[in-house]
């Protein structure tokens, strides 16, 4: 459910006139719902009620806006981060480090001082090497880390296979058959404390049975490990639920559903469990409103050009990912159209054939579920400034990042001494 419907034959975000924002703001624009945050938190958390004290660390890759994080820091919630970027992001918003966990196969020795200063809640270690780089900083810090090691269970997702993230092919975590030595060679390492056990096999899940099998395959290897003297004291399971883009397809799993069977997995851990919910909780709580550019006739069928483009909403082009195309004002007819933006590539497309609402120039249209990895992934291909982002919150609204000016564009670049007249 999301805070976006049609009033009076028009689409409002809460009580704020989509429209209303395009005149103030221009477009492209992302479009967040606080309501919609507020809700899908507590729908979140409703669904893990029976676990004792769950840390919810956000995802912040999915959307980093400080408004956004700031919103979800007062809601209780903690981060996943997987840069120095993200980590100072949520600090910044609010979030305590103490509810801060790192993940991400590449950290550096600079990040994991400052993550280490900051005094994080846990490292997710993806490899004996980046144990060791850890050992190392840690000890000369005079710090003992907290670390879990990602484990990488080999078990398929069902996803897109960008999104894959936990078969033995993927980049990620440590292979699952070789967890025991890992976590033997760390024991040994000086400034780690061996606390946990980390699992993600991927993004947009629709079927519980993966995570479910992945879930299992964690709870043996905390009992192998306890059984081997560590001191494992945490379990962090992830995120990856998907959310409903296709309102034609089935629906996806319920946060009831999915915690439902983490109670029934992990009623005998001896644990504390961790998720890093990302697109469940912020996907259908932004759009990205656009303004119809012209309508041109195709061979079958007519292009609807758009101003937003591939470097807006990179989803569609990368993944070949479905978002629902609707018109601010409808006027009740549809057709079938090509939705496109105007970057110079044929990769600018946004959907093929599709069954919409009639549009004209200068009409808006909202593209869907787009709170989650939408503005994040946005870049300045075709010399195009980055989308502004708005928050709602009731009858209020406030722009919570600019759309930068062009020039600012040109002025970043530096004209090296021989080239200047």
């Amino acid at each position: 459910m999301d805070h976006f419907s049609y009033v009076d034959g028009a689409m409002q975000v809460e009580q704020v006139p989509m429209e209303a924002i395009a005149q103030a703001v221009g477009t492209p624009v992302y479009v967040y719902s606080t309501a919609t945050l507020e809700r899908h938190v507590g729908v979140f958390r409703d669904g893990l009620a029976q676990l004792d004290d769950p840390l919810i660390a956000f995802a912040v890759k999915a959307n980093p806006n400080a408004a956004v994080l700031a919103t979800l820091a007062k809601l209780g919630l903690g981060a996943d981060v997987v840069s120095g970027g993200e980590l100072l992001r949520a600090v910044a918003a609010g979030i305590p480090a103490s509810r801060i966990v790192f993940s991400g196969v590449g950290k550096t020795a600079e990040e994991m001082r400052l993550a280490l200063d900051h005094g994080i809640y846990q490292f997710n270690l993806e490899s004996e090497p980046e144990a060791e780089m850890l050992s190392q900083v840690a000890a000369s810090l005079g710090k003992r880390a907290p670390v879990a090691f990602r484990i990488n269970p080999d078990v398929d997702a069902g996803t897109h296979a960008k999104i894959s993230t936990g078969k033995s092919e993927n980049k990620f975590g440590i292979p699952y058959d070789r967890a025991l030595d890992s976590y033997a060679a760390a024991r040994d390492l000086p400034g780690l404390d061996v606390q946990g056990v980390a699992v993600h096999i991927g993004s947009q899940l629709t079927d519980l049975a993966p995570l479910e099998a992945a879930f299992v395959k964690v709870g043996a290897l905390i009992d192998a490990l306890r059984a081997a003297g560590h001191d494992i004291r945490t379990a962090d399971l992830g995120g990856g639920l998907g959310v409903p883009y296709d309102p034609a397809q089935p629906l996806p799993p319920s946060p009831a559903d999915y915690g439902a069977m983490v109670c029934r997995v992990t009623q005998d851990w001896p644990v504390r469990l961790m998720f890093e919910p990302g697109r469940v909780i912020v996907g259908n709580a932004g759009v990205l409103l656009s303004r119809v550019i012209r309508v041109k006739q195709g061979a079958q069928a007519p292009f609807v050009i758009v101003d937003a483009a591939m470097n807006d909403l990179m989803r569609p082009s990368l993944y070949d990912a479905w978002h629902d195309i609707r018109a601010v004002k409808p006027s009740g007819a549809r057709a079938t159209a090509n939705v496109v933006g105007p970057v110079c590539e044929t990769g600018d497309t946004f959907a093929m054939h599709r069954d919409m609402d009639v549009v004209q120039a200068d009409d808006l249209v909202a593209f869907m579920t787009a709170g989650a990895y939408g503005a994040t992934m946005a870049g300045t291909y075709n010399s195009r400034p980055l989308t502004p982002e708005v928050l709602v919150s009731g009858d209020k609204w406030a722009v919570v990042r600019d759309r930068p000016p062009l020039r600012a564009l040109i002025d970043g670049d530096i004209i090296p001494d021989w080239l200047a007249d």
